[in-house]
């Protein structure tokens, strides 16, 4: 069985009560089922963490190092985009590492468009709501084998 980490970043304990036209109306915990769900069917355990605290992300990241998990996924949301601690803390990590955002970060405003985690992650999965994760969770078992 596979380990991956699952990193919700800041105001994502808001899902389902904010801007829904961005995130729709799926909450933190709806999301985290659905990936334990698709994770056992791929042969893999998810274990979920969020924080709006970017340090605490930064010690959760360095635990991941230190319990050897096969990959993480990380939704940041608006630290992706300014956060050099979180970005040196994920280029500690050995394993895969995939970003994913439930809006379309390049269809949005302008300092959503880049992130300071492009260069260091396997890759970038943004626009597709609740499946970007899905989609994130098959990418990390994927490049993992």
């Amino acid at each position: 069985m596979k380990n991956i980490l699952m990193l919700h970043g800041i105001n994502h304990n808001m899902f389902g009560k904010r801007d829904p036209a961005q995130y729709g109306t799926i909450t933190l915990d709806e999301i985290d089922a659905q990936l334990k769900s698709l994770g056992k069917e791929l042969g893999a355990e998810v274990q979920s963490y969020q924080t709006n605290g970017e340090g605490d992300m930064c010690e959760r990241i360095h635990q991941a190092f230190t319990d050897k998990v096969d990959a993480v996924l990380i939704n940041a949301g608006a630290w992706t985009h300014y956060s050099y601690g979180i970005r040196d803390a994920l280029a500690i990590l050995t394993v895969p590492v995939v970003e994913i955002h439930m809006s379309n970060i390049h269809a949005r405003e302008e300092f959503r468009h880049k992130s300071v985690f492009a260069e260091i992650v396997r890759g970038q999965i943004c626009g597709f709501g609740v499946d970007s994760y899905l989609l994130g969770l098959r990418a990390a078992v994927s490049a993992i084998k």
